[in-house]
């Protein structure tokens, strides 16, 4: 992140007791700036966040801090609002939400809840800084559309928390880009990523605990698993559907405990790591379906991000497409025409961001000008269905190949103009509707080469 960064903390209460003991609680990179007085805010200031006493004198009842509130955000959209009240009139806190407040704290304040959400605040300032955006160092959620920030603010929410964490969406969406910077707030902890569908289901619990040397053939020496190699820090568990039921209640036993056992071992051994688990379909409907215990996503649903399809959050093409074209510089430097992005934004994207990546890549390496136009885009994305004419499908069909062998030569080419559009084949699969084992078998079976696609 950015560690030489200051937050300007406004805070606003008549109190001198409370200045006091914040200003002993509250540590860097948070700077004070104390106002006992309405009349002493300073509006045209800029601060990150402000933390505003709902009744600032001390015999009045009327909740001044309201219009405080409404004020301090007609003058900045952007600020982060904590109101603080010991009155907890549910009527006034819905007051202080409607005006703009995002949090609300009881007086007394207790000092330990006030650093966790200004914890929280800060992590989410940082996922929002241009700095994080661009930085080559770091992961970045791209997008600034009403959405992505409601993303960012629910990552930072969880900064600090130790509980398994479940991230849903669709592929391609970012599920290992937000598990990267859930790990990343956490300052320096270790991140191990594995993605369940690539374990065989007889060596998940070798891999996810390890085993000792002789413990089965092929154990010729003792072996840490991902669970203690992630100690300290974050196990991400990439496609958690694809985890066999006879492996969840193994899982589940771990998440409960927080101990494991490698296998051949009579010991067990604590570690603190936390879990965070992705899967490319509704959990919930596994668990109707009978495909995924209930009781492990329970465990693993205490906290939940869902992340939307491209489709649903197109305000940030333009700024994804920009952020793609610009890893290409300086070997390639090409920008969008507006009509590009339009083109652009019109597209379902059914390989979501990924999918827009792999465009913008190849568009980038064939567009003839320094900028690309809506008839580039569109000749990539929406391929001349004259593409298949020499399919054997015109007049000139070729009837002694038979039915068979026509069949599949035309199979073999739509397979081949989809993987311009969908070059991953997770995506692929779902593009043209069938399982990614019966893809592979056709790829394999019409010696298709991916490496060219």
């Amino acid at each position: 992140m950015t560690p030489h960064r200051v937050f300007n903390l406004l805070l606003i209460d008549d109190d001198p007791l409370i200045h006091q003991s914040l200003k002993l609680a509250i540590t860097a990179p948070w700077k004070i700036y104390s106002v006992s007085k309405k009349e002493l805010i300073p509006f045209d200031h800029f601060f990150h966040a402000a933390m505003v006493d709902m009744h600032l004198t001390a015999h009045g009842t009327h909740p001044e801090g309201v219009g405080i509130i409404e004020k301090l955000l007609e003058n900045n959209p952007h600020l982060e609002v904590i109101a603080m009240s010991g009155d907890l009139n549910r009527q006034l806190m819905e007051k202080c939400l409607k005006a703009g407040a995002q949090r609300f704290l009881a007086k007394p304040l207790m000092s330990d809840e006030v650093v966790l959400v200004l914890n929280k605040i800060e992590a989410y300032l940082n996922l929002r800084s241009a700095e994080a955006a661009h930085s080559a160092k770091s992961t970045a959620w791209i997008g600034s559309g009403p959405i992505s920030q409601k993303i960012r603010k629910r990552i930072a929410d969880v900064r600090g928390e130790s509980n398994p964490l479940l991230i849903e969406g669709e592929t391609g969406t970012g599920k290992e880009v937000v598990a990267r910077l859930l790990n990343q707030q956490e300052n320096g902890r270790p991140f191990v990523a594995v993605n369940i569908a690539s374990i065989s289901e007889n060596l998940f619990e070798s891999e996810l605990f390890g085993h000792t040397k002789g413990s089965f053939t092929g154990a010729d020496q003792n072996k840490i698993g991902l669970a203690e190699a992630a100690n300290g820090g974050d196990l991400f568990l990439d496609e958690i559907e694809a985890l066999p039921l006879s492996q969840q209640v193994k899982l589940l036993r771990f998440l409960e405990s927080g101990e494991i056992r490698r296998v051949g071992a009579k010991d067990t051994l604590k570690v603190q790591t936390r879990v965070i688990a992705a899967s490319n379909q509704p959990v919930k409907k596994l668990v109707s379906e009978g495909k995924f215990r209930e009781d492990l996503y329970f465990r693993l649903h205490g906290q939940h991000i869902v992340l939307p399809p491209l489709r649903e959050r197109t305000e940030d093409i333009p700024e994804l497409a920009k952020n793609f074209l610009s890893a290409e510089r300086p070997r390639r430097n090409k920008d969008f025409t507006e009509d590009g992005i339009a083109a652009l934004k019109a597209y379902p994207w059914y390989g979501n961001v990924r999918e827009l990546k792999r465009v913008c890549e190849q568009l980038s390496l064939t567009s003839p000008l320094p900028f690309i136009r809506k008839e580039e885009v569109l000749a990539l994305l929406h391929p001349s269905t004259n593409s298949f004419s020499s399919s054997g499908l015109g007049e000139d069909i070729d009837l002694s190949r038979g039915l068979n062998e026509l069949v599949a030569d035309y199979e073999a080419k739509i397979i081949r103009q989809s993987l311009k559009k969908a070059p991953e084949i997770e995506d692929l699969a779902k593009l043209l509707k069938i399982s990614r084992s019966s893809l592979y078998k056709k790829i394999k079976d019409y010696n298709i080469d991916l490496e060219s696609k």
